[in-house]
């Protein structure tokens, strides 16, 4: 899946496209959620997940970078979205979640989940909303 804007982006779930060097450097340096995690750790959840990222036209330089953890059948996970900040504010990061959503979309799964500390009206665009009961969600910490 390959689709294009007219503001010279274009946006790819293509595997062998993805610069993970320059996604590792993203999360690991600049993404709040992911700092310090290992290159190694990158690479493994990149070949683990579908990943979708956007790129320049022009030049075909990646510029954000968006991944899904699923099982195709009931649920989904969007995770580790990132625009790169030369690049914020043209509406990527709501491009790449209308894109998960529609790709996903045949698959009739029950749930596609994210968290966000502070993208909420980013990912509203696309038609995402609160989680209804909150208090339903559990988390399980490994230990360190």
């Amino acid at each position: 899946m390959i689709t294009h804007r007219d503001d010279g982006y274009e946006l790819s779930v293509d595997p062998d496209r993805l610069d993970v060097v320059l996604v590792h450097h993203w999360l690991s340096t600049d993404a709040f959620w992911a700092l310090g995690r290992s290159r190694e750790t990158v690479e493994q959840s990149v070949r683990a997940s579908l990943n979708f990222a956007v790129y320049e036209t022009a030049g075909g330089a990646q510029v954000a970078y968006a991944r899904v953890v699923t099982d195709w059948t009931t649920f989904a996970w969007l995770c580790d979205v990132y625009v790169a900040p030369a690049h914020r504010g043209k509406g990527l990061g709501t491009w790449m979640a209308g894109a998960v959503r529609d790709h996903l979309a045949p698959y009739r799964l029950k749930r596609v989940l994210l968290t966000t500390l502070d993208a909420h009206h980013v990912y509203a665009k696309a038609g995402f909303e609160p989680f209804p009961n909150p208090e339903r969600l559990m988390i399980l910490n490994p230990a360190p």
